[in-house]
């Protein structure tokens, strides 16, 4: 799956504006750090700051960062501690209506306290507190609280509009442009979330 999703990517043209997918950051004291590993595979310790945004980006240097409250005492502040488990803070940015989908607004960026078994992911954890999520036929990750309603990690163009499957499209393919290796690793960190959301569901089933 997630070598699949790098080699679509890799063939992408660079001459579009980035990609409209979630991004996933770390708290570290008062910044966000871009997440260095994926949701999936993270184990964060009690106490921790994690954020999701949703927005256009062309790299993860230029990824937009989530906006609001970020303190864990406040997020957290309703949510008691319990023996067996850890408390997550998560901090969920959907972006600006610049960002958006044709014909879709964005929900005000909201905080919520996840409360999860000590050895769970951050996937979990989102999980837990933002249903309904939405995958795509790869498992990447594509709606958080139902957002957006449609699209998946869609290429854009300077104007904000998805990119159409063209034939200047396909020559710009052939002739090797594409997006650069942060934003790859960007949303393949995502794409793992999606992986480690589909299994966790087949196990509760099972």
């Amino acid at each position: 799956m997630l070598a699949a999703l790098l080699c679509v990517l890799a063939a992408a043209p660079s001459q579009a504006a980035g990609y409209r997918y979630w991004s996933f950051w770390d708290r570290d004291g008062d910044t966000w750090t871009y997440a260095s590993q994926g949701p999936g595979t993270a184990r964060p310790d009690d106490g921790a700051v994690q954020g999701f945004r949703f927005s256009v980006s062309a790299d993860s240097q230029d990824a937009a960062k989530p906006r609001g409250p970020a303190d864990f005492a406040d997020i957290c502040a309703r949510t008691p501690a319990q023996e067996g488990r850890k408390r997550i803070a998560l901090v969920l940015d959907f972006g600006t209506r610049e960002d958006a989908p044709r014909g879709e607004s964005p929900p005000a960026p909201r905080p919520a306290c996840a409360r999860v078994a000590e050895d769970a992911t951050s996937a979990e954890a989102l999980a837990s507190v933002a249903e309904p999520l939405r995958y795509d036929s790869k498992a990447l990750l594509c709606a958080i609280d139902g957002y957006p309603k449609s699209g998946c990690g869609e290429q854009v163009s300077g104007d904000g509009r998805a990119r159409a499957d063209s034939e200047e499209t396909k020559s710009q393919d052939r002739n090797g442009g594409g997006p650069s290796v942060g934003l790859i690793a960007g949303i393949a960190a995502v794409a793992v979330l999606g992986g480690a959301a589909f299994w966790q569901a087949r196990r509760r089933r099972g």
